[in-house]
């Protein structure tokens, strides 16, 4: 049997291996969500039987309509330090070319999509079945940006492999292991499947650690963290009540558990960390090299 750290932080099903029912439901999932990847979070769902269809029945009728208006909110509201941007010249030097820098963009997007609409339609799960409430946390501090919109219009386009960290080179699996640190308080296991993303090109990642160092030692990325997980919270509080009542599942507090580490942890964290990087990358417009 195959390791499932070699792949996936915690058992999960990979895209690939789905049959049946949850071959199916993977596809309505990215079809539904407009995107070419299954998030982790539906992946290790998978692995627990019955469980992916009882939740994603639950939570479909909120990816189709309301959940997209909160978790636009999510990204526009969202207060971010103060940062400078990757400059042309920065990235050029880094060997972030035109096609680099447009590939790394759709990578962020559809995590900046995805995780914004996990935020609110999980934590509107957990309102709904743990009777959750929105944590106290830090009041937002003064001079930080506030995310510019929404972003572009997320088109569905295929993202390049998704690397398993024991396919790293030891250096780089380092650096992944060390960003995934970033903004987390206490569990930093789940390893966020952006960065294995963007692993195609190391020489980002280490653009992105530098941006985010002075950030994370300062705390401001744990804030920023806070304020997501509570924004969260209180959003999809407002949708708890549209999860049709329903028998909870017999294994309701197990399932529970697992979202919400998810949602706390590594949905929360890449929430506002995913938008401070976005923010940071320019869009490719066809610029030529410095």
């Amino acid at each position: 049997m195959t390791n499932p750290m070699q792949s996936d932080p915690v058992p999960a099903i990979r895209e690939n291996d789905a049959v049946g029912s949850t071959a199916e439901i993977f596809a309505d999932i990215r079809e539904t969500l407009n995107v070419d990847v299954v998030n982790l979070i539906w992946r290790h769902l998978a692995t627990m039987p019955g469980v992916l269809e009882w939740v994603w029945d639950s939570l479909r009728p909120l990816y189709q309509g309301p959940a997209i208006s909160r978790a636009e909110c999510v990204r526009n509201s969202l207060t971010l330090p103060q940062i400078s941007p990757f400059s042309s010249e920065v990235l050029f030097v880094a060997g972030i070319d035109g096609a680099a820098l447009a590939s790394v963009g759709k990578i962020l997007d559809s995590y900046q999509h995805t995780n914004a609409l996990a935020l609110v339609c999980f934590s509107a799960f957990l309102v709904r079945f743990d009777g959750s409430t929105p944590e106290q946390v830090q009041a937002p501090t003064t001079g930080g940006n506030r995310n510019k919109g929404s972003g572009p219009i997320v088109e569905r386009a295929p993202l390049p492999r998704l690397i398993p960290v024991a396919e790293m080179p030891p250096a780089l699996a380092r650096l992944v292991h060390e960003l995934n640190e970033f903004g987390e308080d206490s569990d930093p296991d789940l390893v966020a499947s952006m960065y294995r993303h963007l692993a195609h090109w190391p020489a980002y990642l280490a653009l992105v650690r530098t941006l985010l160092v002075p950030l994370h030692r300062s705390g401001e990325l744990k804030s920023v963290v806070a304020r997501v997980r509570t924004c969260g919270l209180e959003l999809g509080g407002e949708m708890a009540p549209d999860i049709l009542t329903r028998r909870p599942h017999q294994k309701v507090e197990h399932i529970l558990g697992a979202v919400r580490r998810f949602v706390r942890h590594p949905i929360a964290r890449m929430t506002g960390i995913c938008s401070l990087i976005r923010t940071a990358t320019p869009e490719w417009t066809g610029w030529a090299a410095p």
